[in-house]
């Protein structure tokens, strides 16, 4: 579904340098701690800003050469994007509706009633979490192919960030659909993604399968003498010794019967990748 290849993008303080795809039919989250790069990423995907160095394809397409009708396969959420507040609903829907050739008035009123959004007031009126449930809908309601997500949960209390993953979930039920969501929030994901990238400023530092993670375990101990550090990836010194992260859980276990092992999280492997130091 996309292709990024070798692109460099350069501020005073600051260097995008990556590769990495996306695969058709799948969910692949970008997490990363808030200044990591995950919005300058998501715009060159987007052809929004000029690379140094690089190209993004979209289905095979450079971004800087989409049609009309290839951009409104693409559905798009920024943290800071929203309609004119002062519109309402209905006012939306009429912009929608003449902007989108493949606009879905039935879907979006559904929607609009599934999720008790409010029909009269103005969108400055709504709540964040209704915000935030409203710019998905206006995303999902084009018929895109492909979502391209900017901390989409952001800020949102529990309930609503289920809500939100519940209609990611839908979208996802149609065959040649794909999602590039990122989060700094990592169990929001854990259970939604097919795959993670890790981004550090401006860089890719780790990416897996979630169909791999059970191979992750936390190794505790309060020394590291006498381990095998051959499968160590990072380690976070704790005052009660180390956290270390392997991928080679089944190793551990077998040799090393007294060690503390933990099973890995998203969150865990997030917190030593950024954190950790190399071993």
């Amino acid at each position: 579904m996309i292709k990024v290849d070798n692109i460099k993008k350069r501020y005073p303080e600051f260097e995008l340098d990556l590769d990495m795809e996306i695969g058709d039919n799948t969910i692949t989250a970008i997490l990363g701690t808030n200044g990591a790069g995950k919005t300058t990423l998501f715009k060159s995907m987007l052809g929004l800003i000029h690379l140094d160095q690089g190209t993004i394809m979209i289905n095979g397409t450079p971004v800087e050469n989409l049609t009309s009708s290839l951009k409104e396969k693409i559905g798009v959420i920024f943290p800071d994007s929203i309609v004119n507040e002062y519109l309402s609903i209905k006012e939306v829907q009429k912009i929608l509706k003449a902007s989108y050739s493949r606009f879905d008035e039935t879907l979006f009123s559904e929607l609009i009633d599934k999720f008790h959004l409010p029909q009269k007031g103005k969108i400055r009126s709504f709540s964040t979490g209704e915000k935030a449930k409203f710019k998905l809908i206006c995303a999902l309601t084009h018929k895109a192919d492909l979502l391209i997500l900017d901390e989409p949960t952001s800020g949102l209390d529990v309930i609503v960030r289920e809500e939100i993953l519940d209609m990611l979930r839908d979208f996802m039920k149609e065959e040649g659909h794909s999602i590039v969501i990122s989060s700094h929030i990592s169990s929001d994901l854990e259970h939604l993604c097919d795959d993670f990238y890790i981004l550090n400023k401006g860089t890719i530092c780790f990416h897996e399968s979630m169909d791999h993670i059970d191979n992750y375990a936390i190794l505790k101990a309060s020394s590291l003498d006498g381990i095998d550090h051959s499968y160590f990836f990072k380690g976070i010194k704790t005052p009660y010794g180390w956290s270390v992260l392997t991928n080679q859980k089944q190793y551990y276990v077998d040799n090393f019967p007294n060690l503390i092992i933990e099973p890995a999280t998203m969150d865990d492997i997030f917190s030593i990748v950024v954190q950790g130091e190399t071993l």
